[in-house]
């Protein structure tokens, strides 16, 4: 085991900076899990490591794929795909980047114990063709390879083997390994150090193969829990950016003369999910089962309330379980659920559930305002007829039972990463769970129905009529409430004067090899 206060050893590749280094302190609202990319399927520790390590295609910054490690790709065969790889890459420790490395990376991340297995459904095996050619084979035909390859990050072959860490690890096993605390990427940035729930520090890759437009030469990664700590180190400038701010500081922020805010929506809609096993976590016969009580319980929430006090009028009220930006989208499918107390106590009184007591499980740290939101609606739901009580706890504890089965109720969001697309929701977390697919159906539901049109939804390389058949499965899952969307969340980002400019997307993922610090 490594100790998990241990500094990740620098690399060997030596970096010189300028004598005056344009720095970037990042005051972050919660740390990464690893410096492992396979070791959790978190959206926002992946978006980090995107400093570090590199896939074969990227998403620019209109969010369309274009080459990074692969320079090309055609369709050999219905099942198999060639890349042609970019030469002249390094790795940070030196090493020349080879179709080798491809397939150890491949092989590692579609591993059966690998926790990102899921980001590439498709996935049969790799076989290199020459150093810099490697065909990928696929189940059958796929339309989304180069969607999921976004977020494979490509590792040294060599390196994995001398650090014996061929196999994946994983967080939510708490299973470690030297690519737990040390990387080597070829990513535009390289880690100089390391201290969980300290700091990170990222310096510049005077070798990385691309033309970088920004002029950071460090970045300093602070997770800063407390929303209010991080405002404050923000009006020191003990930090100078922070990609998330509370809402309810905004107008004050946003009146600071060294202060800027960007804020939009993004695409992660948070939503409810429901325990569906036959009996619920304390042995108890599991009323969820029955659509009336998860009608009623949709019904017992007020969305409007929601919206404006609680998100202080920030987020976007969702009905659909995706974004209106995801492909897959209909504004048919995007009604919320109307408001609705004394219908929902008379959905329960039908099911012989009336002051039905349940467990609802919820965060501090994943989404936006989600304390007073989970508190909020523990209220709205009293009222309707439940008796609910409130687990919160960092994600770190409320992981493990949500994905085991031990919540009742659980809040969770999704923002379709890496595909953006629908299929990815309907995959990961709608479809039966099996080796490949329902990674994230925490609650244990099945629908063979929806299956069905997931799976011919999964090799129909006609666009409009894959996304026919997504759209047909969102309805489903709306009419069965097996999940139950809330809003899309918002997303606030300031910077101090000390910042020039920064790219905002979507995803909400900051890149910084884009950033640009003010002279």
């Amino acid at each position: 085991m490594f100790k998990q206060l241990g500094l990740a050893a620098t690399v060997a590749l030596t970096l010189i900076l300028p004598s005056h280094a344009e720095t970037l302190k990042w005051g972050a609202p919660r740390d990464i899990y690893s410096l492992d990319p396979y070791s959790y399927g978190d959206s926002y520790t992946i978006a980090f490591l995107n400093h570090v390590y590199e896939g074969l295609v990227r998403y620019d910054a209109k969010l369309q794929i274009e080459p990074a490690l692969a320079t090309s790709w055609e369709v050999v065969s219905d099942n198999v795909w060639r890349f042609h790889l970019r030469q002249g890459v390094k790795f940070h420790n030196g090493a020349t980047f080879t179709s080798a490395d491809v397939l150890a990376s491949l092989t590692r991340v579609s591993d059966k114990t690998s926790p990102l297995r899921g980001n590439l459904p498709a996935y049969k095996s790799a076989k290199v063709v020459d150093n810099y050619t490697i065909d990928i084979e696929l189940t059958g035909p796929y339309p989304l390879l180069l969607n999921d390859l976004t977020n494979i990050h490509i590792f040294d072959e060599t390196w994995l083997t001398d650090n014996n860490s061929l196999k994946p690890t994983d967080v939510g096993a708490k299973l470690e390994g030297y690519a737990t605390y040390h990387a080597n990427g070829t990513g535009p940035f390289v880690v100089e150090s390391r201290v969980p729930d300290s700091k990170t520090i990222l310096v510049k890759n005077a070798q990385w193969w691309d033309k970088s437009d920004s002029n950071v030469d460090r970045i300093e990664f602070t997770p800063i829990v407390s929303a209010a700590t991080r405002v404050a180190a923000l009006l020191s400038e003990e930090i100078n950016f922070t990609d998330n701010a509370p809402s309810q500081d905004i107008p004050r922020l946003a009146a600071q003369p060294n202060l800027k805010v960007m804020e939009r929506t993004d695409l992660r809609t948070v939503m409810i999910g429901f325990n569906r096993k036959a009996k619920l976590d304390n042995g108890t016969e599991n009323k969820f089962n029955d659509l009336r009580v998860r009608q009623a319980f949709a019904h017992a929430l007020d969305p409007q309330l929601i919206q404006k006090r609680i998100m202080r009028g920030k987020s976007r009220t969702a009905g659909a379980i995706i974004a209106p930006e995801i492909p897959g989208y209909t504004e048919a499918l995007d009604k919320p659920v109307a408001f609705d107390p004394e219908l929902s106590k008379k959905l329960l009184a039908e099911a012989g559930a009336t002051d039905l007591p349940f467990t609802f499980v919820c965060t501090t740290d994943a989404y936006v305002n989600e304390e007073e939101l989970c508190q909020g609606m523990i209220n709205m739901l009293s009222r309707g007829g439940f008796k609910p009580q409130l687990d919160i706890a960092p994600a770190a504890a409320q992981t493990p039972k949500r994905a085991n089965g031990k919540a009742d109720v659980y809040l969770i969001g999704w923002a379709n990463e890496p595909m953006l697309d629908s299929y990815s929701i309907l995959l990961q977390m709608i479809q039966t769970k099996t080796d490949n697919a329902g990674v994230f159906n925490w609650g244990g539901w099945s629908y063979p129905e929806i299956d069905k049109l997931i799976v011919q939804a999964s090799t129909e390389m006609d666009r409009p009529k894959r996304l026919e058949l997504q759209t047909k499965a969102l309805q489903m899952v709306k009419d069965e409430i097996i999940m139950l969307p809330l809003h899309q969340q918002p997303m606030a980002w300031v910077m101090t004067g000390k910042v020039d400019s920064i790219v905002q997307l979507a995803d909400n993922k900051p890149r910084h090899w884009l950033t640009h610090i003010a002279k």
